[in-house]
């Protein structure tokens, strides 16, 4: 009887483990199945400067900006700004998460990367979340590659609230990280979310 009682006391921080695993698969699984939107986004500057001070093409002109001219010179153009992800769980399961890697892609190329480390719940039937996420990166390739550098204008644009532009396309790509059995594990694959950002972006619209 004690040596059975011995038994199960061991196995018992390993039955917790598995239920635990078993737990963030199917949470990281309706995650998967979750709707994304990306909601709005703030706090944008580049090379320091509020965009809002860029709606206009003309407004991109270094002479008009020591920081800007400076990031060229330097090839360092600091991107940062803080975006608002809401993701809605039309599943009858919990979706969650501890951590997640992502990415954000403007014309094929990688805008953003990094990782996300906080716990996300997304209640079943119907529930919401929104998630702010603060990005930042060097824009000096982006702006002045020929391949992306229109792209990227027009992301600046419409980041900025100027009327008239076209929407940019984006791609965000997130891979949630679970934890099982004490190791650091990716889901399989990516969840990406193609989203297109107009000049109403600013205003959560």
């Amino acid at each position: 009887m004690k040596k059975s009682l011995f038994c199960l006391l061991l196995a018992l921080p390993l039955l917790f483990s598995q239920c635990s695993s078993n737990s963030q698969l199917s949470q990281a699984k309706a995650l998967g199945n979750c709707r994304y939107t990306l909601a709005s986004a703030d706090s944008i500057y580049l090379a320091g400067i509020d965009v809002r001070q860029l709606r206009k093409l003309e407004d991109l002109n270094p002479a008009r900006f020591p920081r800007l001219a400076a990031g060229l010179l330097t090839r360092n153009i600091p991107l940062d700004a803080r975006i608002n992800l809401d993701i809605t769980n039309p599943t009858n399961k919990m979706a969650g998460i501890n951590q997640l890697e992502y990415r954000v892609m403007l014309a094929g190329q990688e805008l953003f990367n990094g990782f996300l480390n906080q716990r996300i719940e997304v209640q079943p039937g119907g529930g919401k979340t929104r998630v702010p996420v603060r990005l930042n990166t060097n824009a000096y390739q982006l702006l002045t590659d020929s391949k992306t550098r229109d792209a990227f204008t027009q992301l600046v644009q419409n980041l900025s609230g100027a009327s008239g532009t076209q929407p940019s396309k984006l791609t965000i790509k997130i891979k949630p990280t679970l934890d099982l059995l004490g190791k650091q594990v990716n889901y399989p694959g990516y969840i990406t979310i193609d989203q297109d950002v107009t000049n109403k972006i600013l205003l959560g619209n």
